[in-house]
């Protein structure tokens, strides 16, 4: 098979990561007679400082043309720090996700063994936890209709049928795949919009009977997902709730660089680990590279290449297990592994088997 892959490195520690992303990638193409190509553009930060754009038009182009984008991370502390930037990096990330019509986020939480005493969480709370946060990508606030002068400010959380429609096909289609067991996160209490999303869910569910559905407000949901996560399988939510929730989903596993993303839809999909970019770790090769390269397996899965995406979480779980770890998820008095030796390490063990 023949890859055509879009790689945008983008900020802080991005450039590192995707270094290790592209080193798999090619790793397991060379094991398994697949042909690979990159084409590298500029997005964030970086592409602002060098073309005034968070996701140039060239960028997209390259992305459009692809098979896949590998995509790292946006965010500078320069435009964080600067309420009055009328161009900033996250601005490209929700560029290239409406360009592209990327609707679906897929972020899968898990937890590993040899991990659980990193979590905020009991042990015995997080063990089995494995579930999909499938969040809509391109409606709600984000996008919605704004307003600010300095003394009033609002955000549009609107969403149409269509919008719903199609993000809870892929959600009851994934819960089909899985332990057949669908909840649906709204404010349907209080918010319109969630009342929309709740009836839509409703009348759709009859259409897939052998999954379990149920719905369950967003502030119940964050606590259950800290009281109860093996409780989930596959969570559906609307844009804003779906960012905040998977950030605490993330926490879950105890480090937020071992979980990667896919985002889906009308066009090139888009792999990249949950996390940002860490401008503080840049350059100190600390960083984990374990959710870009299962991003990486997630890439190949997409494609139905599910024994190359095994061989990767195979060499992830063996790297931690043989405690070849960065050091936020490394043991008391552990060796010392960087970004890259990680990465070398993962390498090494796909081309061994």
């Amino acid at each position: 098979m023949d890859f055509k892959i879009a790689v945008l490195p983008g900020d802080g520690i991005g450039p590192e990561i995707s270094v290790q992303g592209v080193n798999v990638t090619d790793a397991v193409c060379q094991k398994f007679g697949h042909q690979v190509s990159y084409q590298y553009a500029l997005c964030g930060a970086d592409a602002i400082d060098k073309v005034g754009n968070p996701f140039p038009e060239e960028t997209f182009r390259i992305c459009q043309e692809a098979d896949a984008v590998l995509f790292s991370a946006v965010g500078d502390p320069k435009y964080d720090n600067d309420p009055t930037a009328k161009v900033r990096p996250e601005q490209g990330l929700l560029a290239m996700r409406k360009q592209l019509g990327l609707f679906a986020n897929i972020r899968p939480v898990q937890t590993f063994k040899c991990l659980l005493h990193k979590s905020p969480l009991r042990a015995e709370l997080v063990e089995g936890a494995d579930f999909l946060c499938i969040r809509e990508l391109t409606g709600g606030m984000y996008f919605g209709e704004k307003y600010q002068d300095n003394d009033k400010a609002y955000d549009t959380n609107m969403y149409t049928r269509p919008e719903i429609e199609r993000i809870l096909k892929v959600a009851f289609e994934y819960a089909m795949k899985r332990r057949k067991h669908l909840t649906v996160v709204d404010k349907a209490n209080v918010l319109a919009s969630s009342r929309l999303w709740r009836q839509v869910a409703q009348e759709m569910a009859p259409q897939y009977p052998e999954v379990t559905t149920d719905y369950m407000f967003v502030d119940n949901a964050a606590m259950r997902m800290i009281q109860e996560p093996t409780f989930f399988d596959v969570m559906v939510t609307e844009n804003t709730f779906g960012d905040i929730l998977t950030d605490e989903g993330s926490c879950i596993s105890g480090s937020m660089g071992l979980l990667p993303s896919a985002s889906t839809g009308e066009s090139t999909p888009v792999f990249e680990p949950i996390h940002g970019s860490w401008p503080q770790a840049k350059g100190k090769n600390i960083a984990n590279p374990l959710a870009q390269i299962l991003s990486v397996a997630m890439l190949f899965e997409h494609f139905g290449c599910m024994e190359e995406g095994k061989l990767i979480r195979e060499a992830v779980d063996a790297s931690l297990d043989a405690c070849v770890r960065t050091p936020e998820i490394q043991v008391e008095g552990g060796a010392q592994y960087g970004t890259k030796e990680v990465g070398a390490w993962i390498v090494e063990y796909i081309n061994r088997q």
